[in-house]
């Protein structure tokens, strides 16, 4: 399946119901240069390469949750590369995420117990937000979306209400990742 699509069009979406696997593989190997993701709607998202800036505060967010993780010991973070088979059939990559040891052993078919997502240049708000709502069905038991252009915070938790934060300087974490905070100033200070 080749496709010619200009960068000035990313991201871009195309319906492909019921992808297999291997499909989804494939595609993934030709088109090495980008992130694709697999909606549960049937959707195959191609999206750029990440800005600098972006890249930026992704590696940040990765260093913290992997520093507080390794003292912990009770779990494996991911970067923005990995990608995770979702109970509902979607294919998708967390900018950051936290798993415990025992879901890590199920494979790729499982969902992240805490997920951090980052709102870049290129992302659409309402995509993002639907993403978050995509994690916590499918058993992620909190979320954080990160928005350094408002320097907010919205936390997912599985049937309660969006906590939105604006303001801060920190973050606390709960759940699955009680004892974790999060310092936003480098985030919130790498363009400035």
């Amino acid at each position: 399946m080749v496709m010619m699509v200009a960068d000035t069009y990313l991201p871009v979406s195309l319906s492909v119901p019921e992808i297999t696997d291997a499909q989804f593989q494939e595609l993934c190997e030709e088109y090495g240069d980008y992130l694709l993701e697999y909606t549960s709607e049937g959707e195959v998202l191609i999206l750029p390469p990440t800005d600098p800036e972006t890249g930026a505060r992704n590696a940040i967010l990765t260093e913290e949750l992997s520093r507080w993780s390794r003292a912990q010991g009770a779990g494996i973070v991911t970067d923005s590369s990995a990608g995770f088979i979702l109970p509902n059939g979607a294919r998708r990559a967390p900018d950051a995420a936290w798993v415990s040891r025992e879901r890590f052993r199920q494979g790729r078919a499982m969902c992240p117990d805490f997920v951090i997502e980052l709102i870049s240049p290129t992302d659409r708000p309402k995509k993002v937000h639907e993403k978050m709502l995509e994690w916590v069905a499918n058993g992620a038991a909190l979320g954080w979306l990160i928005d350094p252009g408002s320097q907010s915070v919205t936390i997912y938790r599985p049937n309660q209400e969006l906590d939105v934060r604006a303001g801060i300087s920190t973050l606390e974490g709960e759940g699955p990742v009680a004892g974790f905070t999060l310092d936003l100033q480098p985030i919130w200070n790498v363009a400035g």
